[in-house]
């Protein structure tokens, strides 16, 4: 009942297609996740509330990242054993949150605070890892000649890994793209890149599956919105991969990270 009231009082905008189509010209560029893009963008843009916006960008990013889990999976990219081990993690975790979000009324006061909170504090730390990516990549090949105890515990650490990103996706709908890679990078050093983000997006299939229709039994997704960003956003996706070698990655990395920076400080201190 929720999610049909939830339908049936969403107001079509035309500038939603096109901040989609902005919003995956950026993820087609830099590979950075949509939802730490696409979350905020709705809540203070376009003034959806922060269970709404995650909600239904939990299930546009299922959609997507299937799509991108298929071109890795047939580029050979995809370590299936990896993304297993995360799913072992992140889909319990996302279920044992959602439970969470029910009891706290997502809707509802504590539950706006909490999506509030977790959302800043993931892209706090999305910022944090897009702006030390290459010094955080350098110091985990350093250290893995003597990463012993990583080595020994590397699919427990794997496991614990996805649970904490489980919780974050769930919370916020961000912390699949950048951080989990991050984090892998740490545990997995001698791992190429494109398989550890080939990996990363595969696993994030399941969880942003679980997580969407969790949010939508908790009545916090809108189709119609969810039809409007699809449609802007996967010519941008199609788009910004074609021109992604031509572009100043790093500079762009940069900006994103200092706009990522902002808005997750005035999500958490404003």
């Amino acid at each position: 009942m929720r999610f049909i009231m939830e339908f049936s009082a969403f107001t079509f905008n035309p500038l939603l297609p096109l901040s989609g189509f902005a919003v995956g010209l950026l993820v087609g560029l830099t590979g950075v996740g949509g939802g730490s893009l696409m979350t905020p963008l709705l809540i203070l843009l376009f003034g959806f509330k922060p269970a709404t916006a995650v909600g239904t960008d939990l299930l546009y990013a299922a959609l997507t990242k299937s799509g991108g889990s298929w071109v890795h999976h047939r580029h050979g990219n995809v370590d299936w054993a990896l993304a297993g081990r995360l799913a072992l993690g992140s889909v319990p975790a996302a279920g044992l949150t959602l439970l969470l979000l029910a009891r706290l009324d997502v809707q509802g006061q504590g539950g706006t605070e909490l999506i509030s909170l977790g959302l800043g504090i993931a892209l706090l730390l999305t910022s944090a890892s897009l702006i030390f990516r290459r010094r955080l990549l350098n110091l985990a090949r350093r250290r893995s000649a003597n990463a012993g105890f990583l080595q020994r515990h590397v699919a427990g650490l794997t496991v614990a890994v996805g649970a904490i990103v489980g919780v974050l996706v769930t919370i916020s709908s961000v912390g699949a793209g950048a951080l989990g890679v991050t984090a892998l990078t740490f545990l997995y050093p001698n791992l190429a890149t494109r398989r550890l983000v080939g990996s990363d997006i595969a696993h994030a299939v399941p969880l942003t599956l679980v997580a969407g229709f969790g949010h939508w039994w908790l009545g916090t997704v809108d189709v119609v919105l969810l039809a409007a960003l699809l449609v802007g956003s996967l010519p941008g996706i199609a788009l910004g991969a074609h021109f992604a070698a031509r572009v100043p990655e790093r500079a762009l990395r940069g900006l994103l990270a200092s706009v990522l920076l902002l808005i997750g400080g005035k999500l958490i201190f404003v």
